[in-house]
């Protein structure tokens, strides 16, 4: 699954604590997006489309873009066809990708990203940028046919990842132990991405970007600590 030619900014979450909508990812976005002027925006994640499509319209135009919502479309095909860059908002991942499913939207995406087209994700719209959504956060609230999702990098991602707490009195999985799981069953690295953290993917390397850091999970291996401005091109291969 070779990175070359895919452009990715896939972002572990949308709102810091104290700040506003996308106002942590404003920099990279800005540096990502270049000279496109138009941004195809995916608000599968969510019940409410058109509250969720309003406020991604508003945060773009307020960073000079213009931001169309994909659900408004008379052929959503057509549209991600035509489409300058596309932006997938976070929110429910089971969800997302059902309805991707269903709209038929997953192959025609997956090969305008492969060709170069800008693709953000954030949260749940990064997590389907991986071979599967098995290691997404979410509750099933839907039965998607399959957990196949974009395949756009050849291994996983864990958005919101949290460190082990050691003054929790939790008794439940930590986070850690369930990838670890994960990996009692698939092969396929996973990147755990804190809140504040994201992926820039291009011109075939993988660079660890934000004001956190992430914890890469190999199958057999101990985690890695990767800090922000970290490459991860050969922990990921």
């Amino acid at each position: 699954m070779a990175l070359a030619g895919k452009r990715l900014l896939l972002i572990s979450n949308s709102t810091m604590h104290g700040r506003g909508y996308l106002d942590h990812a404003e920099a990279a976005i800005r540096s990502f997006l270049g000279g496109a002027g138009r941004v195809l925006f995916v608000p599968y994640a969510l019940a409410d489309r058109d509250a969720y499509a309003a406020r991604a319209r508003k945060r773009f135009e307020t960073m000079g873009y213009a931001c169309e919502a994909i659900h408004r479309a008379k052929r959503p095909r057509e549209a991600v066809a035509q489409a300058q860059a596309l932006f997938v908002g976070g929110g429910n991942t089971f969800r997302l990708l059902k309805t991707l499913q269903e709209e038929g939207l997953l192959l025609p995406i997956g090969l305008r990203a492969a060709a170069g087209m800008p693709y953000i994700g954030s949260s749940a719209g990064s997590v389907i940028a991986a071979p599967t959504i098995r290691t997404t956060n979410d509750m099933p609230i839907v039965e998607p046919p399959s957990l196949e999702a974009l395949g756009l990098v050849p291994f996983q991602i864990n958005a919101h990842y949290l460190d082990p707490d050691p003054a929790s009195t939790h008794m439940g999985e930590t986070r850690e132990e369930r990838l670890r799981q994960f990996h009692e069953e698939n092969a396929a690295p996973v990147v755990g991405l804190r809140e504040g953290a994201m992926l820039s993917i291009g011109n075939g390397t993988v660079l660890l970007q934000g004001s956190a850091g992430a914890r890469v999970f190999r199958r057999g291996e101990s985690s890695v600590e990767a800090a922000p401005g970290a490459s991860l091109g050969e922990l990921l291969a």
